[in-house]
């Protein structure tokens, strides 16, 4: 196996310019080299890898076999390096190709990530973000800390490691039924509520909740007559039966709207549901990452125009 440390990386964009040019000459003068210091250069190249190379013609170089494999594996590698030292430099939006992963699993992840695409395609035509919307995360805390993912969209947080947040939009639980439900007129107090039965939402937690304004629902300890994966089903099944529903209070235009459900207005003394975005301590001062994290508060915003947003 080829030791690295063996290796002097600045000997590499010697290569990648002798192969571009088909021409030593050539790559010396775009290099600001002499052509004899780019031949020692190839001349180093050719013990690391046990190859020639480059065979010399009339006219410039030839590659062999050995370097258009070793080509195609640098070209990117090279030029992913380049665009790093870039943009920790300076970001630049318009032309950056940065690719980004972010994890939304608030039931308005799909229309956040819709609206952040829509504002990236005009800030930053280049830059490419993927989303997951999973409810349900794997691993979430180390993918972040491993750089497989960049930010979350989340009401739950890690409780350990160097990880940075802030609140996008305080969010809250509403206790709703379908339109021309009686409990619409009857249901005035706790009590009536827990008459009810209500469809449940598989939990992502056990025991008790870390957030204050799910936790205090869950101890109302509530009749659940069917548990369901997704917050969708909650909105079809309460449309379609005398089932009360749970859902956060940013998706009660479209509960109104689309599945004509109505808050039954009664509930606990109920703390908010802090949704936040959450990152990395090691991205911080990554500029291009600064600005991902400002769009997708404006984005955000778009979505639930009526949260308390704060400086991200």
């Amino acid at each position: 196996m080829l030791n690295l440390r063996s290796v002097d990386l600045n000997l590499l964009p010697v290569f990648e310019a002798a192969y571009e040019e088909r021409s030593l000459s050539r790559a010396a003068v775009r290099l600001g080299m002499t052509q004899s210091a780019v031949s020692h250069a190839l001349a180093r190249l050719r013990a690391v890898f046990g190859d020639e190379l480059f065979i010399r013609q009339a006219r410039g170089v030839l590659p062999t076999p050995a370097a258009n494999r070793i080509y195609a594996k640098l070209r990117d590698a090279l030029a992913s390096v380049r665009e790093s030292v870039a943009e920790l430099r300076g970001f630049a939006p318009k032309t950056s190709a940065r690719k980004f992963v972010i994890s939304i699993a608030h039931p308005l992840g799909p229309m956040i990530a819709v609206r952040l695409l829509e504002r990236l395609a005009h800030a930053a035509p280049g830059v490419e973000v993927a989303f997951s919307t999973r409810s349900r995360p794997v691993e979430l805390e180390r993918a972040m800390r491993e750089g497989g993912v960049d930010a979350a969209v989340d009401w739950l947080v890690p409780e350990r490691g160097r990880f940075h947040e802030v609140t996008l939009f305080e969010d809250a639980i509403v206790a709703v039924a379908r339109h021309g439900h009686p409990a619409l007129r009857r249901t005035r107090s706790i009590k009536d509520l827990k008459a009810g039965a209500f469809i449940s939402l598989r939990p992502r937690v056990e025991g008790d909740h870390p957030v204050a304004g799910i936790r205090e629902w869950q101890r109302l300890k509530l009749n659940y007559a069917l548990e369901v994966s997704e917050i969708l089903e909650i909105f079809m099944v309460a449309s379609q039966s005398d089932l009360f529903g749970l859902i956060p209070r940013s998706m009660m235009k479209i509960a109104r709207e689309n599945f004509g459900l109505r808050p039954l207005r009664v509930g606990p003394n109920t703390a908010s549901v802090p949704i936040k975005l959450v990152w990395h301590a090691s991205r911080e001062a990554d500029p291009a990452h600064a600005f991902l994290r400002q769009q997708t508060g404006l984005a955000c915003d778009d979505v639930v125009p009526h949260g308390s947003r704060k400086t991200v």
